[in-house]
């Protein structure tokens, strides 16, 4: 099928055999609870169909294929991500909070995130999040191209987390407690004559458990504060 949005006139809203008013946002919902319960080969028209008790062709009314339905996943994850989101006049505390809500939204998927994250949706939740985002490091101070660039170095960083914590939570259990148990255990008993820095920072090793994230969120925060103070656009 070719390119771009389906047309409205081909969404019409008719009930399934089932009795089901099929829906973009329904068929979105559903594919999420699908991959949340069997993973992402879950994400095909024809388990889509049996789950929402139409004929799987049905689908193609509202998406193009099954990437174009992947996007709209993905763009639903950051819409959820800023649902009620209005940062205030303090432009740090505010990509604070869009980094943190993003994260919670991608982990709150875990199954879903992998495939998501790395995608550009080309829809309303992903551009309000990226005008969001820009206009909160323009109003630091920062240049069009500077804001750009320094946008692009926040959302991967952040996105990059959510995809490996998302990832590490869609482990089976008995994997996650072995590689969490590693710093505790396999990294405690390594020779310090192979491994002389491991071995000096052994007792700190733990804390490789506990995940990146938030550091690595005010590391950045720090840099960019550092650097801002321009003359660029202060609303």
């Amino acid at each position: 099928m070719g390119a771009g949005r389906i047309p409205a006139e081909r969404r019409r809203r008719r009930p399934t055999k089932s009795g089901v008013v099929l829906s973009e946002e329904l068929i979105v919902d559903r594919a999420l609870t699908l991959v949340g319960q069997h993973g992402p080969e879950a994400l095909s028209v024809r388990r889509l169909g049996a789950a929402l008790g139409c004929d799987p062709s049905a689908v193609y009314r509202y998406f193009h294929h099954t990437d174009d339905l992947l996007l709209a996943i993905a763009d639903r994850l950051i819409g959820e991500a800023l649902d009620g989101f209005a940062p205030g006049a303090d432009w740090v505390a505010g990509l604070r909070e869009m980094a943190h809500r993003i994260h919670r939204s991608y982990r709150a998927h875990p199954r879903i995130a992998a495939l998501a994250a790395y995608r550009v949706t080309r829809r309303p939740h992903e551009f309000r999040a990226v005008d969001t985002g820009i206009g909160l490091l323009r109003r630091a101070g920062f240049d069009a191209a500077d804001a750009v660039r320094h946008y692009a170095a926040f959302v991967d960083t952040v996105l990059g987390h959510a995809a490996l914590d998302a990832a590490h939570l869609a482990l089976g259990a008995r994997q996650r407690v072995a590689d969490e148990a590693a710093w505790t255990d396999a990294y405690q008993s390594v020779p310090a004559e192979e491994y002389p820095q491991l071995s000096a920072v052994r007792e700190q090793l733990p804390l490789m458990a506990d995940g990146s994230f938030d550091r690595a969120i005010e590391l950045l925060l720090s840099a960019l504060a550092a650097r801002a103070g321009g003359t660029g656009y202060r609303p």
